[in-house]
């Protein structure tokens, strides 16, 4: 069975992006493959195991899809990809976009049961692991959900190391003859790659995207980026796997024939050295990565090679960081305003800091060839005039086709002309440049990561000390937010942070979800409809955060 995509935008506005040569209208391995042909020996990857070339590259990408093929993998068919930032990650990119196949990435570091979630609502056959990252075994964990997932078919394991009891070794398939392979062709506006965002509810969110979404509107952002021609040298700081990083092998390497420096693991000191020995004309990552790499510049005297570009976003972006990080990296800082909903809006190479308002850095002026953004009103959805606040709604050629196993959230996020809801507060000036000015929907966002509350709240009160929860965020200089939890005590004693932690980490929550702060309360503030009051909570954190909170 193949789960279910359609396209939500209006079938007549999706062709004219590709009629008027705004999207490439080419498959991603199409794309790719041209880019090989022109230039066969040019540098595609560059990882810890040295660098890799277009013609290297392709062979692997040959091998393996035909290697999958001989599996059953086939057109229209979804694979989960759970592997750090290697060449693996983009060879597994590359031959499932020339399989027709649907590539289903998420970061290693996910825990079990939001990997159980992904593969069985995406209707998985097989799933590519690690078979070990950093002490977490994830092809083993995959293999041991296999009898609950009907769908799965094949786990298949990226060494090194031998491969778990009952996976596939990926060595193995990529010894397949690449001459055999024959790609398949699809759609350019068929679904390619299904983009994780845990957003703000209870479960991650699924969001398919198309070749020409992908390729065409968020390749379209990155040109906008490129002061001319010469083809991109990105350093991707944030996972692949992660919506910011779908701009990867799509991306700077498909479509714009560049090459991708990868980290399988973010420090600042490796983040500096790639920088140092590898001078990438952009720079990609969050804010809580840079104001980290710039206390660690704070310890050298050694400068920096300056790239092009120095591209943030996934968190809100402080004007602090921003110039600290224009004085020490020499280029522009961009905002980056976006989501993996097909959000997309930034302030662009024109200015080394980026502008501010009352509020903060500004998101910048949108580009239609990427995203056009309105304003309307939250509950009418009507258009305001310039000045207006409202909520921020998107549409364009990087719109996605829909949620993925997700009516629900499908009726609630997109409009029947196809807008994409954001949730978040906003407004255009009169020059065009969106401001954000907050959020309607309840998400902290920790160190680029959002963290749903009601997920963390869930599984919270089922800790047997616990009788009521709610977690807030609480800012921080260096990760954004941290997230609070807000506990009235059930019986006697009130449990500790620790405690909690260890409750949820039996839970099978992820460790950057866990609270690292803790509120005990007699009980919890009411709003006037009987809801706990979040503003109340968040405004006691605030008033007196050293009293009122324990801190891990």
């Amino acid at each position: 069975m193949t789960v279910t995509l359609t396209d939500l935008l209006p079938a007549d506005l999706r062709r004219s992006w590709a009629v008027d040569g705004i999207c490439p209208d080419l498959d991603v391995y199409s794309l790719y493959r041209a880019r090989q042909v022109a230039d066969l020996h040019r540098t595609a990857v560059i990882d810890a195991k040295g660098t890799l070339c277009y013609t290297a590259l392709d062979r692997k990408v040959r091998s393996l899809a035909e290697g999958l093929r001989g599996l059953g993998v086939g057109t229209g068919d979804v694979v989960g990809v759970q592997l750090p930032n290697h060449r693996n990650a983009v060879i597994a990119d590359l031959a499932l976009a020339a399989l027709g196949a649907i590539a289903l990435p998420f970061p290693v570091g996910r825990g079990a049961v939001e990997a159980e979630c992904l593969l069985r609502r995406a209707e998985a056959v097989a799933v590519i692991a690690a078979v070990e990252h950093r002490g977490q075994t994830h092809a083993a964990d995959l293999q041991s959900l296999a009898p609950a997932l009907p769908d799965l078919r094949h786990v298949i394991a990226a060494g090194p190391g031998p491969a778990p009891d009952g996976t596939i070794p990926l060595s193995q398939l990529l010894r397949t003859d690449p001459a055999r392979f024959v790609p398949a062709r699809p759609d350019p506006d068929s679904a390619a790659r299904i983009l994780v965002s845990s957003g703000s509810e209870a479960e991650p969110k699924m969001v398919a995207y198309s070749h020409n979404a992908l390729a065409g509107g968020r390749g379209n952002f990155l040109a906008s980026l490129m002061p001319d021609d010469t083809p991109p040298r990105c350093l991707f700081l944030v996972p692949l796997a992660s919506a910011f990083g779908s701009n990867g092998t799509a991306v700077a390497l498909a479509r714009h024939g560049g090459t991708l420096v990868l980290l399988d693991h973010f420090t600042p000191e490796a983040a500096l050295a790639a920088v140092r020995d590898h001078r990438p004309t952009h720079i990609l990552g969050v804010p809580t990565m840079i104001r980290m790499m710039l206390e660690a510049l704070e310890r050298t005297d050694e400068p920096l090679p300056a790239p092009t570009a120095l591209v943030l976003g996934g968190a809100p972006l402080d004007e602090a960081t921003a110039e600290a990080a224009a004085d020490a990296f020499g280029c522009p800082v961009v905002n980056l305003y976006g989501s993996a909903d097909g959000v997309n809006c930034h302030t662009g190479l024109q200015n080394t800091v980026p502008p501010t308002d009352r509020s903060g850095v500004v998101a910048g002026r949108p580009d239609p060839r990427v995203a056009e953004i309105r304003i309307t009103d939250p509950d009418t959805h009507e258009p305001l005039p310039e000045g207006r606040i409202g909520e921020i709604v998107s549409r364009g050629p990087m719109t996605p086709l829909c949620y993925v196993a997700s009516p629900e959230l499908d009726a609630r996020y997109r409009t029947p002309e196809g807008w994409v809801r954001t949730g978040d507060l906003g407004f255009l000036d009169t020059d065009g440049v969106l401001h954000v000015a907050g959020r309607l929907k309840d998400v902290v966002i920790r160190g680029g990561a959002n963290i749903s509350p009601a997920e963390v709240e869930r599984e919270l009160v089922s800790h047997p000390q616990v009788r009521d929860a709610v977690c807030v965020g609480v800012p921080d200089p260096l990760m954004g937010e941290r997230l609070a939890a807000c506990v009235v005590a059930k019986g006697p004693a009130a449990p500790s942070l620790a405690d909690l932690g260890a409750h949820l980490a039996e839970r099978g929550l992820d460790r950057h979800k866990h609270p690292e702060y803790l509120l005990v309360l007699p009980e919890l503030p009411l709003t006037a409809a009987g809801k706990p009051d979040r503003a109340a909570l968040r405004n006691r954190i605030a008033e007196d955060r050293d009293s009122v909170l324990v801190e891990a």
